[in-house]
């Protein structure tokens, strides 16, 4: 029988590791309830003026709540995490930090702090009679490398990681493939807000609470993240399914992110790979979801599926 579990953010890790003890083991099936620190490990108050971002200190890592090993997860399959409940503290805060961004560096030469208001659950507001619809993800959702040792959490890699995919909402489903025996998942980075890109650096950052169901996909692997997002993640009328591809070349990873879903659709809805290529023309759109945190920036491309139904 599935069983649901709880993991509290008193104990987090700041690096991807395989050599990391898991905190938790459970079964394909289980629920996981975490609880997440915000991107600044709690370093940000409702007081905080534009002064604490300098003072804060260098970026030591993401603070994980992990990792969770799953039982049967090995290399060669995939397995998929599905969110199904988010809630947010009653302050967040948005930063400006000097990380990799579209704006060049002497556009905003000071530091500037931002403090969101999302005590209602329902917008971030911002001042100004400014108030952006809330759309919690988590930022960070990954599995561990098979390469030994720490690797920073900063950018997005073929484990997930930082994708900052703003579709990865309440009711969508991700794919991750797996690395090593257990997966060894961990998560964190809540965002109550974002627009493709993360153009600033930051979103409307925030601790949360996150509740993930798991299951594995045996003999079906894949070499990135993809996901199927819930019907009012991305459209109102049915779900998308997304494929992604991370690198240092925006054009390179579009056109791999292309070739994924090719392959998808060869795969799953039995189109030859000329009609699937046609098709992506016609229905996919390609979308920049991150592309602050270097080297790697990530393009997904998605389709709705509600196209399927018309026979």
């Amino acid at each position: 029988m599935a069983a649901t579990h709880r993991l509290a953010a008193d104990q987090v890790h700041y690096e991807w590791n395989n050599a990391l003890e898991p905190r938790l083991e459970i079964d394909p099936g289980d629920t996981v309830a975490f609880d997440t620190r915000d991107a600044a490990d709690g370093y940000y108050s409702k007081d905080s003026t534009h002064a604490d971002v300098l003072g804060r200190g260098p970026f030591r890592g993401h603070p994980l709540t992990g990792p969770v090993r799953v039982r049967g997860a090995a290399p060669a399959t995939r397995w998929w995490s599905r969110c199904w409940r988010w809630s947010p503290p009653p302050i967040s805060a948005g930063r400006r930090s000097a990380r990799a961004r579209p704006a060049p560096e002497a556009d905003f030469p000071k530091p500037h702090l931002q403090i969101w208001d999302v005590s209602d659950h329902v917008y971030a507001r911002m001042g100004l009679g400014i108030a952006v619809p809330l759309g919690c993800f988590p930022g960070v959702m990954g599995t561990a490398l098979d390469e030994a040792g720490g690797h920073s959490t900063m950018p997005p890699r073929k484990n997930g990681g930082n994708m900052d995919i703003k579709h990865l909402t309440v009711g969508s489903t991700l794919y991750l493939p797996v690395w090593v025996d257990g997966a060894l998942f961990s998560v964190g980075d809540g965002h109550g807000a974002q627009g493709d890109g993360e153009v600033c650096v930051t979103a409307v950052e925030m601790a949360a609470h996150v509740t993930l169901r798991f299951a594995l996909q045996r003999g079906r692997p894949i070499p990135e993240p993809r996901l199927r997002t819930s019907p009012t993640a991305r459209r109102s009328d049915g779900t998308c399914f997304v494929t992604t591809a991370h690198g240092p070349d925006l054009f390179a990873s579009s056109q791999q992110a292309i070739r994924y879903m090719i392959d998808h659709l060869v795969e799953e809805r039995g189109l030859s790979r000329e009609q699937a290529y046609i098709l992506s023309s016609v229905a996919v759109d390609l979308s920049i979801s991150e592309i602050v945190d270097a080297p790697n920036w990530i393009v997904s491309a998605s389709l709705p599926e509600s196209i399927f139904a018309g026979g």
